[in-house]
């Protein structure tokens, strides 16, 4: 049972009427999503979060009544008081009997599209007027099955002894090495809007032991795919005491735990959408980079030890591999230099795929000063630039790893989505600055 909020416009939800008795006297709140006109009895479809039938015939209602509900129209915002009848003609064996109505608020004009059709514009006019956009049955089910993923995640890592945290947005400078960033004057200053917390969960671990966020990432990235966002979600998780080894399995253990969450507790929204969520099973595989190789060799892709995978190499590992699996021991080059290094030009990192997608990446990482200093160094950027975290280490730093996942990319896998954007209620890219 929903917490009621006391309203002048509402007494419940639609979706706590079937808990109700039969003639129970009650007052909903919503948008019109049809109307329809039979003889002398006039149907609405209203949404408040559900769907639900409100209907009313010309001979039970005072005139004024009637009057005003002939005056409704789709995407009208109304307030409908009336009693409770059970009937199987109503969607959902449900509906109110309408005795009163209140015109909440008219659109001036109608929208461009109709959200309930079946025939829609293509995704770029939609997402010029998102906010009718959303209003689409399709999209409530996919953003429902978002909430349920972050909910879920949340869940986990809580129960496991991990402390949500909040980092900054506007920082001082690169956290990670060669990914663009979005500048902005900060009062008499250059800074920046964060491409990743990393530098902060890693101080924050060493406070607090395990951390996690969830939280948009900035990344000024050119090309524009159907992965990539400028802004977008991330859980980035950090925990003091262990390597990439133990982070590996808390993020497996995590992926399952979501997975099996949505799948119960979102049974109607995956019904709606037709989706069936994939059984994932757990260990992951791990496959060391230089044997991704040697497997894409294999497939008739030759590329150099050192070389970052191209989306066509992940396309054709994809039909090898059909669920989740790590990629690990990635070359020293190809990652940040935070990056805890092994012999033989390696590091203890991972990447996370489903499919061509990169779902995470993580590892162990460096928590000597000097060779953090290094690694700085090796990627071309200034040791001076990160003062701030460098001198954390001189208090001492244990070792510690993390990762970083992307929930949108996440979203779009489980939900079968072609188009990042669809996952992201107001997606930003380089095209894309407005709604």
């Amino acid at each position: 049972m929903m917490r009621r909020i006391p309203s002048r416009f509402r007494s419940c939800y639609s979706m706590e009427l079937s808990k109700l008795p039969e003639g129970s006297r009650v007052s909903i709140a919503g948008y019109v999503v049809s109307v329809r006109f039979h003889g002398g009895v006039i149907f609405f479809i209203v949404y408040d979060g559900g769907y639900i039938q409100c209907v009313a015939h010309t001979d039970e209602v005072n005139e004024s009544v009637w009057g005003k509900m002939l005056e409704v129209r789709e995407y009208f915002y109304i307030s409908v008081s009336g009693r409770i009848s059970y009937t199987e003609k109503a969607p959902g064996g449900v509906e109110i009997v309408m005795e009163d109505l209140e015109i909440i608020a008219k659109p001036i004009r109608m929208p461009p599209f109709h959200p309930y059709s079946r025939k829609l514009p293509s995704l770029d006019k939609r997402l010029d007027i998102r906010a009718v956009d959303l209003r689409r049955p399709q999209l409530h089910a996919l953003f429902k099955v978002k909430h349920e993923v972050l909910q879920a995640m949340r869940r986990f890592l809580i129960a496991r002894g991990f402390l949500e945290v909040n980092t900054p947005k506007i920082i001082a400078s690169a956290t990670e090495g060669g990914a663009a960033l979005f500048p902005l004057f900060y009062y008499d200053k250059e800074a920046f809007l964060a491409q990743s917390p990393q530098l902060y969960k890693e101080q924050l671990s060493a406070a607090f032991d395990r951390v996690f966020e969830i939280a948009p990432i900035f990344r000024a990235e050119e090309f524009k795919t159907d992965r990539h966002l400028s802004e977008t979600l991330s859980l980035d998780v950090e925990m003091a005491f262990a390597d990439y080894k133990d982070v590996m399995s808390l993020l497996e253990n995590l992926i399952v735990y979501t997975v099996n969450s949505v799948r119960k507790r979102c049974i109607a929204q995956l019904e709606f959408l037709g989706l069936d969520l994939p059984r994932v099973r757990k260990p992951f595989k791990r496959i060391s980079y230089s044997r991704i190789l040697s497997k894409l060799r294999e497939l008739g892709l030759d590329l150099e030890w050192g070389e970052d995978l191209s989306t066509t190499a992940l396309r054709k590992l994809a039909e090898l591999y059909r669920e989740p699996y790590f990629i690990v021991d990635w070359p020293r080059g190809l990652k940040p230099f935070y990056i805890k290094s092994k012999r033989g030009g390696i590091t203890e990192s991972f990447d996370l795929m489903w499919g061509h997608i990169e779902l995470a990446s993580g590892g162990s990482r460096v928590n000597s000063k000097r060779s953090l200093i290094r690694g700085i160094r090796m990627q071309g950027l200034n040791p001076a630039s990160f003062e701030y975290h460098l001198k954390v280490f001189d208090y001492g730093m244990p070792p510690h790893a993390g990762f970083g996942l992307g929930v949108d990319r996440l979203i779009m896998v489980l939900t079968n989505r072609n188009d990042i954007r669809e996952v992201v209620l107001y997606p930003r890219d380089p095209s894309r600055l407005t709604p």
